[in-house]
């Protein structure tokens, strides 16, 4: 039955009407939000399924597809777990979805029908109808195959870094032990050579020593020749010695160098006046050449040069037997603060072989084995030369032509200074009451006790003997002494541990010279470090030892003038006629002969020295005081006038004005004139004591 009335629709017409186009209205909004819902899935990258609660896939989109492989229409209605490598795995993710309500970042793989795996990490939730049914669940895979990757490579970056850092620390601790090694074995070295110096030095001190005392006495000429062998010798292997603790002082950086003012040309002269003697014996000629644009006054190390040269000079001299040897210095280049110097050392000998030019400053080689055997020597020398020279940032070269010569060059830089040059053998002046001086002995070895008494006696010093540091201290006690003579190697408290009692409990400060046959660089600095005075090397030097005693403990007793004396009447006796009553057995007439003689020819020598001087004759001033030299000894004039002497004729043979002459000329002028004024009065007591016998 219509509703509509007279053809018109009737209300409820109205109403069924408005409620369809409701309907569409609703039908149509929900279309359209549901085709927009599925444009953002399907836009989506992420691979998203739908599946019911039995675990069948319903719907997907087309990420899906594109991971598995698998088309829709094969997908849908599909066992959700079946595309995974672990579906045991993936039914616990879809049954955690509907036991929870959700499930975040599950881990997977998804394998691609072709075998391309895809690591993915599953988020999803249940989704309901208007009554709170669970109609199903949506899972979203998110792609993390390539985060797992970087991961991966980030993993295995830190592992090898990690493993990189590991082998460094390894290397770092090997190089480490390695170092230590090394360290360990060139302290080994330092302290066999050390040990070994001490083992050697020590019988050859007693050899040596004794050979000189014995020298001083009456012999044949037979005996004095086995004698002089025997110290030769002795001097040999102290060279030996000393050429080995240098090369190992160097192998180990312990090689320091001075920064001391010093004259080179003046030194130079003095280096060279040690060869005059050998020179004329083999009737060779001596050239000096020195370069007058070099500073008078340079920064360096004056010791190691003498070293250098004395070893390259001592060689010349060696393999020359006719012609000359030439020893020029110039200067190549300066600047502000420093010069750059050549040294030439030229022989005319016997030369060197071609192809031995490059060995020959390796350690212990010589040219041939005929060197050693017709020439001596160790090979040692050149070597040490190489190294000082090279440790010095400087450079050696060598030229030579068989039966022709050699040349030796090296180059060394010196710093220019304004200070004044130290002089290089200071002197003492004569002491007073040289005889009254007490010496402290601190030594071991009886052998070296009987050496070191037999010299002190011969210096007319009073001495004890202590064996070791802990006796040296008792009597230090008991009994006050002038100087300690102190051995370093000592049982029950060695030399630097009873140096450091001395300084620093008793607070003593009695000059202390060291006696070491180890002459090595951390020796000496231990020896300044505990507080000695100075040092001896073994085999001790007797007039050496003497020097230092008396420059270390008596008091300077200046060179009186003729106005002085006419003030003070006490006159200090310069001679001692000790050495010359021993040597002439006590003679009176041979002691009255030799007083004569010295009396007869040293005014006539001191007026030459004085003429010469002042007229600037460098030659003959150099003469008359070489002819003066010997006879101090005689009359026993203390040896510091000696050196004045031998500081003179350096002086001389350097042939330039030097202010320090003068003071020279008048101290010896002056001691020889008194020497005179006391012999003529020993010489008139002789000759009274003769006259009443």
């Amino acid at each position: 039955m219509s509703n509509h009335q007279n053809g018109k629709p009737s209300i409820v017409d109205k109403k069924r009407e408005i409620a369809n186009k409701e309907l569409e209205g609703l039908s149509y909004s929900a279309k359209l939000a549901s085709q927009y819902s599925l444009s953002i899935i399907e836009a989506t990258l992420d691979p998203l399924v739908t599946i019911s609660a039995k675990g069948k896939i319903t719907d997907m989109n087309q990420a899906t597809v594109g991971i598995t492989g698998v088309t829709r229409d094969k997908l849908t209605g599909t066992d959700f777990f079946d595309y995974f490598t672990e579906p045991q795995k993936a039914r616990e993710v879809y049954q955690e979805v509907f036991a929870e309500g959700s499930v975040n970042d599950f881990p997977l793989t998804v394998r691609h029908v072709e075998g391309e795996l895809t690591d993915v990490l599953f988020n999803g939730s249940v989704y309901k109808d208007d009554d709170d049914n669970v109609l199903g669940a949506v899972i979203v895979a998110r792609d993390v195959t390539e985060q797992k990757r970087i991961g991966k490579e980030l993993l295995e970056a830190k592992e090898a870094a990690e493993l990189a850092t590991l082998v460094a620390q390894e290397a770092k601790i090997k190089a480490e032990k390695v170092a230590e090694i090394a360290e360990n074995a060139m302290k080994s070295k330092q302290q066999f050579l050390s040990n070994m110096s001490h083992e050697i030095r020590t019988p050859m001190n007693a050899i040596i020593g004794f050979t000189k005392v014995m020298l001083k006495t009456e012999l044949t000429a037979k005996q004095k020749e086995f004698l002089t062998s025997i110290k030769m010798s002795g001097d040999s292997l102290i060279v030996l010695i000393n050429d080995i603790l240098d090369l190992a002082k160097v192998d180990a950086g312990k090689m320091t160098f001075e920064k001391s003012p010093f004259k080179m040309s003046s030194s130079l002269s003095s280096m060279l006046h040690l060869f005059e003697t050998k020179i004329r014996e083999k009737n060779l000629t001596l050239i000096k050449k020195y370069d007058d644009n070099i500073p008078e006054v340079l920064l360096g190390d004056p010791a190691r040069l003498h070293q250098i040269i004395l070893n390259l000079v001592s060689n010349a001299v060696k393999f020359t037997s006719q012609g000359r040897i030439t020893v020029s210095v110039r200067m190549l280049s300066e600047a502000e603060e420093s010069v750059r110097v050549e040294f030439s050392i030229a022989d005319t000998g016997i030369g060197i072989n071609e192809n031995k030019i490059n060995q020959i400053f390796d350690n212990f080689h010589q040219a041939s084995s005929d060197i050693s055997r017709i020439y001596g020597g160790t090979g040692l020398g050149l070597a040490i030369v190489k190294q000082l020279v090279e440790a010095q940032g400087g450079s050696i070269s060598v030229k030579s032509v068989i039966d022709v010569g050699t040349v030796f060059s090296f180059i060394l830089d010196f710093q220019r200074t304004d200070q004044e040059a130290l002089s290089e053998a200071a002197s003492v002046d004569l002491v007073e009451d040289i005889k009254n001086i007490k010496v402290l002995v601190v030594e071991d070895i009886m052998l070296n006790q009987l050496l070191m008494k037999t010299l002190l006696d011969e210096f007319g010093f009073e001495r004890d003997i202590a064996p070791n540091g802990l006796i040296a201290i008792e009597k230090l006690k008991e009994k006050s002494y002038d100087i300690i003579l102190m051995d370093l190697q000592m049982p029950e408290m060695n030399g630097f541990e009873a140096t450091e009692y001395i300084r620093n409990t008793l607070h003593s400060k009695i000059p202390i010279i060291a006696l070491t046959a180890d002459v090595t660089t951390v020796d000496l600095e231990k020896c300044k470090a505990v507080g000695m005075n100075d040092y001896i090397a073994k085999p001790v030097d007797d007039k050496l030892l003497y020097s230092k005693i008396v420059g270390l403990v008596a008091k300077p007793m200046p060179v009186q003038t003729a106005e002085d004396k006419e003030d003070d009447h006490t006159t200090i006796k310069c001679i001692d006629l000790t050495y010359l009553k021993q040597f002439t057995k006590a003679n009176p007439q041979i002691i009255m002969e030799m007083i004569q003689l010295y009396l007869e020819q040293t005014p006539p020598l001191i007026a030459l020295m004085r003429e010469s001087y002042e007229s600037k004759d460098w030659d003959t001033l150099r003469a008359a005081v070489h002819k003066l030299i010997p006879s101090f000894s005689i009359v026993g004039i203390h040896v510091d006038f000696t050196n004045m002497a031998k500081k003179l004729q350096e002086y001389a043979l350097a042939k330039e004005y030097n202010e320090k002459m003068e003071t020279l000329v008048l101290q010896i002028e002056n001691v020889c004139t008194q020497a005179c004024e006391e012999l003529v009065e020993e010489y008139e007591m002789l000759k009274n004591g003769n006259n009443e016998n």
